[in-house]
C-alpha cells in the first residue's frame, strides 16, 4: 500500500529527529539545537485559535529559537492565522516517494559505499555544502537502521548522503555532491545505493524531501521516477 502524506510526515520526524519534543495542550515544540528548521519548528496538535499562538511563541523563545511553525496538509486555518499575524512563508518543501524496487539498482563498481559512521571526508563534503555539526548530530540521534552513503568519482570523494528507515519507509537526507563531481550522475548513484541498502533492511518505499527552490534536486528525484506525495512549508515572522 502506498504511504499517505501523514505517514510521510512521521517518517520525516522519525528519520531526522529533534533533540527533544515538548507536548503542550495545542502544540508540539521541537528543540533542534542547531539542526535546521525541520527539527526546530512547532506543529499544531489540532485546531488552534489566535489566543493559543502566544503559548507556542513563548515556548520557542525559551529554547532560544525563533518562532517557526511547520504547516502541513490540514493546517490551512493555522496558515491563514499566521499570515494575519505577519508570519511569511519560508522554504516550501516537496516530499517525493517511490517503491523501493524502482530505485534499488546496481551502481558502477567502487562508486558508492554504505557506511556508518561517516568518514571525515564525508563530513568535509557536508560542511562545504552548509551541513554543519548541528545537522550531523541529528543523524547521530536517528535510530537504526541508518547509514550514510559515500560516493566516489574519478577516484576521489564526490558525494555523501544520510539514509534512515522508519515504519518500513526509507528517507534520504542531506544529499550533497561536491561541485567538481556534479553532472557525473553521482546524485543518481547515491540514491540508488541508498535504495539498495534500504531494501536489504526491509524497506518497501524510498522517500526524500527538498525545498521547491532546489531545482536541481527536484529534477533528480523526478528523473528517478519518484512522484510528488505531499508538501509542507514554514511560517516565520518577517
Amino acid at each position: 500500500m502506498t504511504p499517505d502524506v501523514q505517514t510521510l510526515y512521521d517518517v520525516v520526524e522519525g528519520t531526522w529527529p529533534p533533540a527533544t519534543v515538548t507536548s503542550l495542550d495545542d502544540w508540539l515544540i521541537r528543540d533542534g539545537q542547531g539542526g535546521g528548521k525541520r527539527v526546530s519548528s512547532a506543529t499544531a496538535r489540532g485546531p488552534v485559535t489566535a489566543d493559543k499562538l502566544a503559548e507556542a511563541e513563548i515556548a520557542m523563545q525559551a529554547l532560544d529559537q525563533p518562532a517557526l511553525f511547520m504547516i502541513r496538509e490540514g493546517d490551512s486555518a493555522l496558515d491563514g492565522l499566521l499570515a494575519e499575524r505577519g508570519y511569511v512563508i519560508v522554504d516550501p518543501v516537496n516530499i517525493y516517494l517511490a517503491p523501493i524496487a524502482d530505485l534499488a539498482r546496481p551502481t558502477p563498481r567502487t562508486s558508492t559505499f554504505a557506511i556508518w559512521e561517516p568518514l571525515a571526508i564525508q563530513l568535509d563534503i557536508w560542511a562545504a555544502g552548509g551541513i554543519g555539526p548541528g545537522r550531523i548530530n541529528v543523524m547521530r540521534r536517528a535510530e537504526a537502521p541508518k547509514t550514510s552513503i559515500f560516493g566516489r568519482a574519478d577516484n576521489r570523494a564526490a558525494a555523501t548522503a544520510f539514509c534512515a528507515i522508519h515504519a518500513g519507509i526509507a528517507m534520504v537526507h542531506a544529499l550533497e555532491v561536491s561541485p567538481e563531481s556534479r553532472r557525473k550522475n553521482m546524485g543518481r548513484y547515491v540514491m540508488q545505493a541508498a535504495a539498495t541498502w534500504a531494501a536489504s533492511h526491509g524497506a518497501t518505499h524510498m522517500s526524500v524531501v527538498c525545498t521547491q527552490a532546489n531545482t536541481g534536486a527536484n529534477a533528480l528525484y523526478t528523473s528517478l521516477g519518484m512522484t510528488l506525495a505531499g508538501q509542507y512549508h514554514y511560517r516565520q515572522k518577517a
